[in-house]
């Protein structure tokens, strides 16, 4: 999975953040209100990320609506995957994380690990 492009990630972050199916339309209105942009370009970009997986579609009347098929976290995971195994020494990488996250971020960290352990079932 790569990394999303400036457009695609404006898209994305909306879709992620408002939880619910919208429109090119709906995603052009919101975008508009920070910087201009053609209802064409949205609706590429939005076909685009259905074509990739990221984004499935219902036809709404004349409209597409559009949906994550992935949530935020679940698309941020498959990236630091990716990034873990294309490196030969994971550990390493790892560690260089570890040591430039905050303090907060080494305690969720934790809780994650936790959390991952009980699901797993593993002592």
């Amino acid at each position: 999975m790569r990394q999303l492009g400036e457009l695609e990630a404006e898209i994305m972050h909306r879709l992620w953040s408002w939880g619910r199916p919208a429109t090119a339309r709906d995603v052009l209105t919101d975008i508009n209100t920070q910087r201009p942009i053609a209802y064409s370009t949205v609706k590429t970009v939005a076909d685009i990320l259905y074509r990739k997986g990221m984004l499935r579609r219902e036809k709404e009347g004349r409209a597409w609506l559009y949906e994550p098929t992935c949530t935020r976290q679940q698309y941020t995971a498959a990236l630091m995957q990716e990034a873990l195994g294309s490196n030969p020494d994971p550990a390493g990488a790892l560690l260089s994380f570890v040591e430039r996250i905050s303090p907060g971020e080494a305690d969720a960290l934790r809780e994650a690990l936790r959390v991952a352990k009980r699901r797993r079932g593993t002592p």
